[in-house]
């Protein structure tokens, strides 16, 4: 178990900044991870050498990053699973269309307007051994639509409680 601070945005309304998780570590070393599963995770190594929206593929305007570059930062992120290795995906209104199929998502922050990936009709496929994340903050977060599925040895572990502040302690 490890303790994680929110740092942004990305998550809300599910998290909050400055809010704080515990982590299972051990979690996916037993199984793998789940679409709606929380996890914490290293993302691709941006251009600028930190995390960053750097597409590891070519990809057309209207589909999501098929792939991380090959290196990962040190930085820890958190994000919401919402499709696995082999699934395909594309983006309608913000939601994950996984497999043909919208997800059904009343908790999350919809995207608004007509950027910030909130459509991305062309279908990718997830490649093997790697998880699509994305923030619950759909129109503020920098999640795979922009950088890629994740490996899933990039993944630390599954966030399963919130224990700060106390008005705000939960289990997921």
């Amino acid at each position: 178990m490890k303790p994680f601070q929110i740092p942004s945005g990305s998550m809300i309304p599910t998290l909050e900044i400055n809010q704080r998780v515990l982590v299972n570590r051990m979690s996916y070393h037993v199984g793998s991870p789940s679409i709606g599963d929380i996890v914490v995770f290293n993302p691709p190594l941006g251009a600028d050498g930190v995390a960053g929206p750097t597409c590891g593929a070519p990809k057309q305007p209207d589909e999501a990053c098929p792939a991380p570059v090959d290196q990962k930062s040190e930085t820890n992120f958190i994000k919401r699973v919402v499709a696995g290795p082999g699934d395909t995906l594309s983006v309608r209104n913000g939601h994950p269309v996984v497999n043909g199929v919208q997800a059904q998502e009343d908790f999350i922050n919809p995207c608004r307007g007509p950027g910030g990936g909130c459509n991305l009709p062309k279908e990718i496929t997830i490649p093997p051994d790697h998880y699509f994340m994305m923030g619950d903050n759909r129109g503020r977060s920098d999640d795979s639509r922009f950088w890629g599925p994740i490996p899933e040895d990039w993944i630390i572990g599954k966030a399963f409680a919130t224990y700060w502040p106390p008005n705000r302690i939960n289990l997921f």
